[in-house]
């Protein structure tokens, strides 16, 4: 669609541009959480708490789940550029419904269009970003989505917290979410300057052009690097190998795909299943049962977001330096170990407050004194753990899995998981605070153990490997998840060996070429 727009082959640029996808997520996640706690909110929607906000909350994660299941066979039909751009238009529309909204059924179907357009970026940006970088750079990539998320989050949740302070009735939380329509079009002016997929394009037979920008991207353009070559022999020969697999849903199956579409599925829905979603999408809530109050809690509440930032910025230097097996199981137990630490200190201290916690239906626990300090101080540490480790590294782990033939939408079946249990637990959270209060923190830190154990059983090492080597860990003959390590031994002999034909074959015209020369010389003096 956009062949005739110069294009930039600049990795880092192009995930960038990719990754405002993410952005659009961010906006949206804290267009509530910044909103949900106001009085104009409250009072426009007529103090919506339990189920009620819970639907609200989870909206987005329905329509998610509808966008992941059609980001499959859209992107395998037209290309990973566009279907990002044709994800932009639900966006568009959903975002003038939230503007024009007149009641909570006008705002739930906004939420809702506005979800389709992230579960197909969700699933698709991450595709799109581990087939153009290399091995040995993708999951730094892919982190650039996760930042792009949480730079959304924390821009839109500021900004709706300075709306907070314009008067009148709806003024305030209007004027944030039209605000939403900015990272949009940014998205779609940017999106006709990126170079399509080098590995859709070799999947759809199309190789000259995934030659040509597979060696822009990789090697400044030269189609004879040693890189460019072992790089594009591995995808004809794991397409090749793909091809004659089973086709239709079997493909997810059989041959020992069904480890991979478990480990994809899983590792997404362990990120939802951790319960981080209590901070990132109710975190004023939190910090209301710990006695902040206004402005005080609007502004503690959005220095979370400033921390996950921080420490996924961390994560961009030392991703590809750590194996995703470590950040994940360990990021699972200490995010346990700070979930049980908040539920034990409200259990024990927390005093009821039937009415609701300056008058918010769905907070009804409140301590004070040290204890709050010690629910602040561990919500923290929980947010930080989960920038670490599980927030990033889920993406790029389902991002990596999959083979060429099924990548597309298998990125959209572990959408799916993201967004079912974030759907379920968006809906779980505020009915949840209200009727088993602080076991609700006890609940996820259980899951988050479970999450660890799963992931040191069946989880093998794909950091530093390419992703046709990630084939072979997912066979019948690959070794046990727990005896895989991090590095790629493949790609870097085929290189050699290119490496070495190459120099070979320079040798071998030079020595040709004296013998030419003396051959002819020697012609010439018999002429004489």
């Amino acid at each position: 669609m956009f062949e005739k727009f110069p294009k930039i082959y600049n990795v880092y640029f192009l995930a960038i541009v990719a990754t405002m996808g993410g952005m659009l997520f961010g906006f949206d996640i804290s267009s509530m959480s910044a909103i949900i706690g106001t009085d104009q909110y409250l009072n426009y929607f007529d103090n919506p708490s339990g189920i009620e906000q819970g639907a609200i909350g989870s909206a987005l994660a329905a329509g998610s789940v509808v966008g992941s299941i059609m980001a499959g066979p859209i992107s395998d039909k037209f290309g990973r550029r566009d279907a990002l751009l044709f994800a932009c238009l639900w966006w568009l529309v959903g975002t003038a419904l939230q503007v024009a909204v007149t009641g909570r059924g006008m705002l739930i179907a906004g939420r809702v269009l506005n979800g389709v357009t992230v579960g197909i970026t969700s699933s698709q940006v991450p595709v799109y970003l581990a087939e153009i970088a290399k091995h040995s750079q993708r999951g730094a990539i892919i982190i650039i989505q996760q930042l792009a998320i949480e730079w959304g989050i924390l821009i839109m949740y500021f900004i709706g917290y300075g709306c907070s302070f314009i008067p009148g009735e709806s003024a305030s939380f209007r004027t944030a979410w039209g605000i939403q329509f900015v990272p949009c079009v940014l998205f779609m002016i940017g999106l006709p300057f990126l170079p399509e997929s080098p590995r859709w394009l070799a999947k759809v037979d199309r190789a000259e052009e995934s030659i040509h920008i597979l060696a822009a991207i990789q090697a400044n353009g030269n189609i004879e690097d040693p890189y460019v070559i072992a790089e594009y022999e591995e995808i004809i020969t794991a397409l090749t190998a793909e091809r004659l697999a089973p086709q239709g849903w079997r493909k997810f199956v059989y041959n020992g795909m069904w480890k991979r579409t478990l480990a994809g599925f899983s590792v997404q829905a362990w990120q939802q299943l951790s319960g981080a979603n209590i901070m990132t999408y109710y975190i004023v809530y939190v910090f209301a049962m710990a006695g902040l109050e206004g402005n005080t809690n609007l502004v503690s509440a959005g220095v979370q977001y400033a921390l996950f930032i921080i420490f996924s910025t961390i994560m961009f230097f030392f991703v590809d330096k750590i194996g995703r097996r470590t950040l994940l199981v360990w990021g699972a137990i200490g995010m346990g170990f700070c979930h049980f630490v908040v539920g034990g200190t409200l259990g024990a201290h927390y005093t009821y407050v039937p009415e609701g916690v300056g008058g918010d239906d769905n907070i009804v626990m409140l301590v004070e004194g040290p204890p709050a300090h010690t629910v602040i101080a561990f919500s923290y540490l929980l947010i930080i753990i989960y920038a670490l480790t599980l927030a990033p590294i889920a993406w790029v782990y389902a991002a990596e899995v999959w083979s060429l033939e099924t990548r597309a939408a298998g990125m959209g079946i572990a959408a799916i998981g993201n967004w079912l249990f974030n759907f379920a637990i968006g809906l779980f959270i505020p009915p949840a605070f209200v009727n088993i209060k602080w076991a609700v923190f006890v609940v996820f830190g259980i899951l988050c153990l479970l999450a660890a154990v799963q992931a040191f059983f069946t989880y093998p090492e794909t950091c530093g490997k390419t992703l046709e080597e990630v084939e072979f860990l997912f066979s019948k003959e690959g070794p046990h998840a727990w005896r895989t390590k991090k590095g790629s031994e493949n790609l870097d002999r085929d290189i050699e060996h290119v490496a070495a034909a190459q120099a070979k074959g320079t040798a071998r015209a030079e020595v040709e070429k004296v013998v030419k020369k003396e051959k002819g010389d020697d012609t010439h003096t018999e002429a004489l």
